[in-house]
């Protein structure tokens, strides 16, 4: 799991991951980029990330992965992130097609509505709780 201030640098970071597996002999690679979309006039939006929570949620994904002979890798924006620029960044590694196929799918559904992760909607320089946009968690006060 890597966490980034700002926008993720796209090119970078795949480029990193697949130096990092290029001798595992993985036959399938499935890339997930969200970006950020230009809609009810924000210019951007921005991401609290409560850490050990994230980390402990990641792990759980590691070890699915690993039981699938497959890995998974992800990269999350902290702070402003503007339109059309990346916040989040997921991909599987997986020896066969469709197991990665099957892993990104959940993986993305199941981070989308799980990770410990609050957004802001940022219009005319001011951040906006979204909460709608947002991850309820229970016992944690404004969002259970």
């Amino acid at each position: 799991m890597e966490l980034y201030h700002g926008s993720l640098d796209v090119k970078t970071i795949f480029n990193n991951w697949l130096e990092e597996e290029a001798t595992s002999n993985y036959g399938a690679y499935i890339p997930f980029v969200g970006t950020i979309r230009a809609e009810d006039g924000i210019e951007a939006l921005s991401f609290d990330i409560y850490e050990p929570i994230l980390q402990k949620w990641f792990d759980g994904w590691v070890d699915k992965a690993d039981k699938l002979g497959a890995k998974v890798k992800m990269a999350h924006a902290i702070g402003d992130v503007p339109d059309h620029e990346s916040s989040y960044i997921s991909a599987v590694f997986s020896p066969k097609r469709r197991v990665a196929l099957e892993l990104i799918d959940e993986f993305v559904e199941d981070f989308k509505a799980n990770a410990p992760i609050w957004k802001y909607d940022v219009v005319k320089g001011k951040r906006i709780y979204a909460e709608d946009r947002s991850t309820p968690m229970s016992g944690s006060g404004l969002l259970s």
